[in-house]
């Protein structure tokens, strides 16, 4: 089983009907942040350098939108 954001346990089954329609994922490397952001959608992949203090606000920001969606 694996639990979803809320905390609650679902089976894999339910997790295998699912579809990715966004990703996005933060790398550093050679001194510089990459986000890169997979719109499952429509096939279209866009990368952006960050600032690195930008990075450090991520979890603020999630936080944010948590509460919001809360």
């Amino acid at each position: 089983m694996e639990k979803s954001t809320n905390g609650e346990a679902r089976t894999t089954t339910e997790a295998a009907r699912e579809k990715v329609l966004y990703s996005a994922e933060v790398r550093h490397a050679n001194g510089e942040c990459t986000l890169t952001i997979n719109n499952h959608l429509h096939g279209n992949v866009e990368v952006y350098v960050v600032p690195e203090k930008a990075v450090q606000k991520l979890p603020f920001y999630l936080s944010m939108l948590r509460n919001k969606l809360a």
